[in-house]
């Protein structure tokens, strides 16, 4: 039997007094997959206070979301949008590009896609 490889990687970074957020997307991703990962995103994000957190997130393998898995996401950007002060998306698709447009709808930072990862860290002032 063939198994499909789906979910989430979570990265917290600290450098000086900046915070850099880093997630990898794979997959179709599910329901479950989102409660295994949003505790470790609420963990990740309820030490940083001040100053705002800037987060890269990679959607290169990301083949979409169940319709239940899209509502949590949608439910993380609500609960933990005003922490952030940039969200850099990094994908190779079309819909991928809509979601970071609609991303920007529920940040208080500024969401910007990507398809280049360079391009990317440099945005966030991050290097490879």
């Amino acid at each position: 039997m063939l198994e499909v490889r789906h979910g989430l990687t979570i990265g917290m970074e600290r450098i000086a007094n900046r915070f850099f957020l880093t997630l990898k997307a794979s997959g179709k991703l599910t329901h479950e997959d989102y409660e295994i990962i949003s505790p470790m995103i609420d963990s990740a994000l309820s030490m940083v206070k001040e100053p705002k957190v800037k987060a890269l997130i990679d959607v290169t393998e990301l083949e979409g979301w169940e319709l239940r898995a899209a509502w949590d996401d949608l439910k993380i950007g609500l609960k933990h949008g005003n922490e952030f002060d940039k969200v850099a998306v990094c994908g190779h698709e079309k819909w991928q590009q809509m979601g970071a447009k609609v991303g920007n709808w529920f940040l208080s930072g500024e969401v910007k896609y990507f398809e280049n990862m360079h391009e990317a860290m440099d945005w966030l002032g991050l290097s490879l």
